[in-house]
Formats: structure tokens, sequence, C-alpha cells
């Protein structure tokens, strides 16, 4: 992951109907949903969503698959973990194990 990669995340993130999509999708992990279904559970119009997932499948945060007449997308798991990464690389002077659950890990200080 690189800073330009990260950026256009948070830019794709950065709206509030992206952000419920994207955590929906999250909710049927592995099997994801259609648009008709997406559109139902966020009283979203179909047209709208459409704009919407076409930005996130561009980014990398969902995938799509052609099923017919339907496109069913799913949250890209791995390129979120990939930034969750990229964000806590630094943690704790490189030590990311120490910011997570620090009783049970012995962390030197960087003071």
């Amino acid at each position: 992951m690189n800073k330009e990669l990260a950026t256009t995340l948070f830019e794709s993130l950065a709206s509030g109907v992206r952000l419920e999509v994207f955590r929906l999708l999250v909710k049927h992990t592995p099997n994801g949903l259609v648009v008709g279904e997406i559109a139902n559970a966020l009283a979203v119009p179909p047209t709208n969503l459409s704009f919407h997932l076409k930005a996130m499948a561009y980014a990398g945060l969902v995938t799509v698959t052609q099923e017919g007449r339907f496109q069913r997308y799913r949250a890209n798991l791995s390129v979120m973990q990939s930034l969750i990464d990229y964000l806590t690389a630094e943690c704790c002077a490189g030590q990311p194990d120490c910011c997570f659950d620090t009783s049970e890990v012995t962390c030197a200080s960087t003071d």
C-alpha cells in the first residue's frame, strides 16, 4: 500500500452512502449482494447507488461479478486490511503489536 492508494480509498469512503454500502457488504461477506438488495437495505435509489458502486469498484473497495442480468458486489476485505496495515505500520514506534493489547506484550519505550 502506498500513500496514493490510501488517499484514493479514503476519498472513496468519504461519502456517507459509500461508507454504509461498504459496511453492509462486510456484513454479507462472502456472498455479497446485488444492487437491488443494497438499494432496498439502504433505501437508496438504484440509479444513485450505481454511481457510488462504480466509484467504489474503481477504487478497489468492492469487487463485482456479473450473474446473468445482475451484478453482485462484495467488500474487498483484503484491500481494507491492507489499508489498516498501512495506517498502523508505524504505530508505537514501528511496533504495532504494542498498540492493541499492552497487557501481554512488553514494548520498548521511545523516550
